[in-house]
């Protein structure tokens, strides 16, 4: 199974970049595959949507919650079965070996995705029925308050489960090129495997809350070095599945990775009509050096390095 999506975390502010199913290098590794897959399963079913759902609240409702007098009311989106999440990690969290912080993460994620789901199925029946025109939208923001907690503690608790997730595949992935490179030294899947590896870990760093120049400046000097290396061996061995796609979106990804660090550094701000744009959420792509035009080139890199591992 090739690396998936990444899903947008929230409009403007905080990328996700997870989750990949975890493949075994060795057959004492199946119960640890099999939990983490369970906890990546989660997040592939339902973090993407709930942050749409948010996205799509916010994006008519004010700060303060509705009014009644908006000039358009789109409501919100719904989550469905996280029951089938729930059982998944209350099994996971019994399979060895066992991480006592990561497996309270992934607790915390199905008590708030379970708590999410009714809260969100309730407001989007008054919002499609168009309640709000009988009480005067008084349930509308009755509801308000509990929507922004329910959001908020799923957002804490998708970030520490995804990040669990992830250092522990980051040691996966640093062993397994270990051992390509031992067997088969740094030829065409070694070349592969680590620029995966370090566009991931720049787009964690470029993607933080809180991104930090130092650590963004360090994971973008790695994942050029590879990039640049990747390209050569491309053009030296023209069989290879190094295509020129591969190498373009991985130089694609480079360009962004290097327009965004400067905005940070630099404290750039955005063009009036780039905040509109951003704000909106609709083409917020086009924005050079924005967040969402880095995860579009980070997923279009992922993509071609899914089509590479066919």
């Amino acid at each position: 199974m090739g690396l998936v999506r990444a899903g947008a975390i929230a409009v403007f502010a905080m990328l996700g970049i997870c989750c990949t199913s975890v493949r075994p290098v060795h057959a004492e590794q199946a119960s640890l595959t099999e939990k983490l897959n369970a906890y990546v399963g989660c997040i592939n079913r339902l973090s993407e949507r709930s942050y749409d759902s948010r996205a799509r609240y916010f994006s008519w409702v004010g700060k303060k919650g509705p009014t009644g007098k908006e000039r358009i009311i789109y409501g919100t989106y719904t989550i469905y079965e996280t029951d089938g999440c729930k059982a998944g990690v209350e099994k996971a969290n019994t399979l060895e070996p066992h991480d006592a912080d990561l497996e309270a993460a992934a607790s915390a994620y199905v008590d708030a995705v379970v708590a999410l789901e009714p809260l969100l199925k309730d407001a989007d029946d008054y919002y499609t029925q168009e309640n709000y025109k009988d009480d005067k939208m008084a349930k509308g923001k009755a509801l308000h308050p509990q929507l922004v907690a329910a959001w908020t503690a799923f957002a804490t608790a998708d970030s520490k489960l995804r990040n669990g997730i992830e250092t522990i595949q980051e040691k996966l992935d640093a062993e397994r090129l270990a051992e390509i490179e031992k067997s088969e030294g740094r030829k065409e899947r070694y070349h592969i495997q680590a620029l995966m590896m370090r566009a991931k870990r720049l787009m964690r760093a470029e993607s933080a809350e809180k991104p930090e120049l130092a650590k963004i400046t360090e994971a973008l000097a790695a994942y050029e070095e590879i990039a640049k290396s990747a390209e050569e061996y491309a053009t030296a061995n023209k069989g290879s599945s190094i295509d020129s796609f591969f190498i373009s979106s991985s130089k694609s990804f480079l360009t962004t990775a290097k327009q965004l660090m400067r905005r940070i550094r630099d404290k750039v701000p955005y063009s009036s009509g780039d905040r509109m744009i951003l704000e909106t959420g609709a083409g917020a792509w086009m924005v050079e050096g924005s967040p969402a035009r880095l995860l579009r080139d980070y997923n279009e890199l992922v993509e071609s390095y899914n089509r590479t591992n066919r």
